[in-house]
């Protein structure tokens, strides 16, 4: 490898950082108010210009785009995996049940419960990303051609459906769960605070470790079963493995944020696009951290917009999102389809 195509990789890095710092500054900077670059800078290096300032930037701005560097890392990042995990480009946690698992879950805990609190029940919110992930594998190995992609996708759908119908069926009759759904529907970075975005990090960051400890076995597994049981890896421990970390990761998204759904879709044919071309092929050692570097960058620039865009109210992030992600599972359905044929 020359010096200039070793550099490729560390360009390709460096640029998405300037890209995602760029807009974290941004995200700070723009909303009902907006503060000049300037004081955003000083006030972030701890010379604030004046005291009101320095309340909406630490108080407001500055958690919110925290956590959308966290829910976004932590949906592209189980996006990737489960797509790697089921050799499936349409797999995203939102398509597949797993949000809405989560958000099933959740507003049954506060509807039949009474959880009120994120550590109440965000234990929920992984159970029921759990379970669903589950129901929708086994759904798509039904039949004599066992699991494929489209099976896979159609599962999806139709646990997603059930799911978002039993949750509708709750909240219409109970109003403390309705009014947390209100929030978790469209998918939302408003409202939250820094000791929420504390609290979700330690699952964030398991998930994330235990995500990117199977990289090198999925670039054993992209060659298929067999060969991958031939280099000795095992498959059973790696999709559980792959299994617990999208559970925690969409399970603490997904209790914060809402059912953001695309995400997991997009970013990681987003990903695998820049890494070809920056040379690096399709090794999960590298997609996986892209996946977690280009999501956030979705997420706040969605979010910038949402607030910009319709003054004074906002567009939640979650709508702005479905309108890219509906025409591009679209287009991603339809090219497999002509592959086929």
């Amino acid at each position: 490898m020359t010096r200039s195509e070793g550099l490729r990789p560390a360009f390709l890095v460096a640029l998405i950082g300037v890209v995602l710092v760029a807009l974290c500054l941004l995200s700070i900077a723009l909303g009902a108010r907006n503060i000049p670059l300037g004081q955003v800078v000083r006030a972030l290096s701890g010379h604030p210009p004046d005291q009101l300032v320095e309340n909406v930037i630490w108080s407001v701005r500055v958690p919110r785009t925290a956590l959308g560097l966290a829910a976004g890392a932590a949906l592209g990042l189980s996006g990737a995996l489960m797509q790697a995990l089921t050799r499936n480009p349409l797999a995203d946690p939102g398509l597949l049940g797993v949000s809405a698992g989560a958000a099933f879950a959740i507003v049954l805990s506060v509807a039949v419960l009474g959880f009120g609190s994120l550590f109440g029940y965000i234990w929920f919110s992984f159970a029921g990303a759990f379970v669903a992930s589950v129901v929708v594998f086994l759904l798509g190995r039904l039949g004599r051609s066992g699991l494929t992609p489209v099976k896979l996708a159609l599962a999806g759908v139709a646990v997603t459906s059930l799911l978002t119908s039993l949750t509708s069926a709750i909240v219409l009759t109970n109003p403390e769960a309705l009014n947390r759904y209100r929030f978790w529907a469209a998918g939302s970075l408003a409202d939250q605070n820094g000791d929420v975005v504390l609290r979700i990090l330690p699952f964030l960051a398991a998930g994330a470790l235990l995500a990117l400890a199977c990289a090198p076995a999925l670039n054993s597994l992209a060659l298929g079963d067999d060969v991958a049981a031939a280099l000795g890896r095992r498959l059973g421990l790696i999709r559980l493995q792959g299994v617990v970390a999208i559970t925690l990761l969409t399970g603490a998204a997904v209790s914060v944020i809402g059912p953001v759904v695309f995400i997991g879709l997009v970013i990681p044919h987003v990903a695998r696009i820049l890494a070809q071309h920056a040379g690096l092929g399709p090794d999960h050692r590298w997609l996986l951290p892209l996946s977690a570097l280009l999501a956030p960058c979705l997420l706040l620039a969605a979010d910038i917009v949402g607030r910009v865009a319709a003054r004074p109210v906002e567009i939640q992030a979650g709508i702005l999102i479905a309108f890219i992600g509906g025409p591009f599972f679209i287009a991603l359905v339809r090219r497999r389809r002509l592959a086929e044929l």
